[in-house]
C-alpha cells in the first residue's frame, strides 16, 4: 500500500470516528474515498440490517433525487439484475464492480441496459455494510464516460483532474473494489452504534397504525389519516409525488416495492423495514399483496406503525453488541426473572448470569437491572411501561 492509499484511509477510518450521525458518516466517508476511488455520482444509504431493505437516511450525490431513484430501487427489487444488494449481502466479499462481474458486459444487467447506460453511467461499483450476515447499509459509486480515472490519491488536486478528463473512462478495479470491502466493517459498526436509542427521548402519545394502498402499478391509491401524521415524523430524503396530494418517501414505496417482489417469487425475504423518526423513535413499514376474487392480483397493503418490543430486540441488541445469549438474559431480565429463575430457564449456573449481567451492563452503559429496561426496553419505544411492569424488573 502506498504512503498516499495509508493517508486517505486514515482519513477515512478518523470520518468514521468523527461523524455524529449516520448522514454526517456517509458524507465524510465518501469524500475521503473518492480521493482513492474516483467516482462521480453515488447513493449511500442506511440498510435495516435484518431484512436489507433500505431505510432512513440516504445520501444521494450527483443523481438528482427525480424519477431515476425511484427507478433505480424498483429496478433494484423487481427485475433481474446482476449484483443485487441482496447476493452481494452473503458474499464472501462485501463490494463489487458490474464490469468486474459482467467480463466487460455490464448490459447484461438490467438496471445497467434500462437505467445506468442512458445516464452516461460507465461502471457501477456496489458495496454492502455489514458485520456478519447483517448490511446495516449500502452503497453504489458511479463511474461517468467521460470521467477519468487515476491511481492514487494525489489525483484530487484541480489540474490533474482536468488532464485526466480527456481520458476514457475506466472500469472499477480490483484494488479499488478491494478499498470499499475494507471500509464494510468499520462503517458498519458506526452505522450500529447509531441504531441505539437516545439517552432522553421524548415521550409521546403512541400513535395509531397507518395504512397506505397501492395499486398494481405501484401508486398509491388511498391512504388514511393516521399515515399521513406518521409520514410527517420521518426524516427528509429521496421522496415522490403520488395522486394522494402528498410525497412519499422512498423508504415506504421500496418496502411495497419489496412486497411485489416477495408475491412474484423473486425474493423470499420479508417487505419490512424500521424508519426511526426525527425524534429518534422507531417505526415499522411492513406491506404485502393481497389478494382478490378468483386469487386475482389486488392492490399491496401497506401498515406504518410504532415499533414494538418484538420488532426491535435484535436491532437493539446488536447496535449495543450484545451477543445472542446476552440477548436471552436481558430479554428475561425485562421480563422481570431474577438471577436464579434465568439460570433455571437457560440450564446455566447463577454465576455464568452474573457475568453476562455484567458485560450488559458494560455494553450498554448503565449500572442497575432499572436501567439496562429502561435503556433497551422502553425509551426508544413510544409510550412508557406501566409502572408496575418496570418495577418488578428490578429484582436480584
Amino acid at each position: 500500500m502506498t504512503d498516499a492509499r495509508r493517508t486517505v484511509l486514515s482519513a477515512a477510518e478518523r470520518a468514521v470516528e468523527r461523524a455524529a450521525e449516520a448522514g454526517e458518516l456517509f458524507s465524510l466517508a465518501s469524500a475521503a474515498l473518492q480521493r482513492l476511488v474516483p467516482f462521480q455520482a453515488a447513493v449511500w444509504t442506511a440498510a435495516d440490517p435484518e431484512t436489507g431493505l433500505i431505510t432512513a437516511p440516504m445520501l444521494v450525490e450527483n443523481l438528482g433525487t427525480g424519477e431515476g431513484c425511484h427507478a433505480y430501487w424498483e429496478s433494484e427489487l423487481l427485475e433481474e439484475n446482476v449484483l443485487p444488494f441482496r447476493e452481494l449481502a452473503r458474499a464472501s466479499v462485501p463490494a463489487a464492480g458490474l464490469r468486474q462481474a459482467t467480463g466487460g458486459l455490464p448490459a447484461r444487467s438490467a438496471r445497467f441496459r434500462r437505467l445506468l447506460l442512458g445516464s452516461g453511467v460507465h461502471d457501477e461499483l456496489r458495496g454492502v455494510l455489514r458485520i456478519g450476515d447483517r448490511p446495516w447499509g449500502l452503497v453504489s459509486l458511479f463511474r461517468t464516460s467521460d470521467a477519468s480515472h487515476t491511481s492514487d490519491a494525489s489525483h484530487t488536486s484541480d489540474a490533474s483532474r482536468t488532464s485526466d478528463a480527456s481520458r476514457t473512462a475506466a472500469a472499477f478495479r480490483p484494488d479499488e473494489i478491494a478499498l470499499l470491502a475494507g471500509l464494510s466493517r468499520p462503517l458498519a459498526a458506526r452505522l450500529r452504534e447509531f441504531a441505539r436509542p437516545p439517552d432522553a427521548a421524548p415521550r409521546t402519545e403512541s400513535p395509531a397504525p397507518g395504512l397506505i394502498l397501492f395499486d398494481e402499478s405501484g401508486e398509491a391509491m388511498s391512504i388514511n389519516d393516521e399515515a399521513r401524521r406518521l409520514l410527517a415524523l420521518l426524516p427528509k430524503g429521496p421522496s415522490f409525488p403520488s395522486p394522494l396530494g402528498l410525497k412519499l418517501p422512498i423508504w415506504v414505496i421500496g418496502t411495497a416495492l419489496q412486497a411485489r417482489a416477495v408475491a412474484d417469487g423473486r425474493d423470499h425475504g420479508n417487505a419490512r423495514v424500521r424508519i426511526r423518526t426525527t425524534e429518534g423513535r422507531w417505526l415499522v413499514c411492513h406491506a404485502s399483496c393481497l389478494t382478490g376474487p378468483g386469487g386475482r392480483p389486488a392492490p399491496v397493503a401497506l401498515v406504518i406503525e410504532p415499533a414494538t418490543p418484538a420488532d426491535l430486540a435484535v436491532l437493539i441488541a446488536d447496535a449495543y453488541g450484545l451477543t445472542s445469549r446476552e440477548l436471552q438474559i436481558t430479554q428475561l431480565v425485562a421480563r422481570g426473572m431474577t438471577t436464579a429463575e434465568i439460570a433455571t430457564t437457560l440450564f446455566i449456573s447463577p454465576h455464568t448470569v452474573r457475568d453476562h449481567l455484567k458485560t450488559v451492563f458494560t455494553k450498554a452503559r448503565v449500572s442497575s437491572r432499572g436501567e439496562l429496561v429502561a435503556r433497551l426496553f422502553t425509551e426508544h419505544y413510544w409510550p412508557a411501561l406501566p409502572g408496575s411492569v418496570r418495577q418488578s424488573t428490578v429484582r436480584q
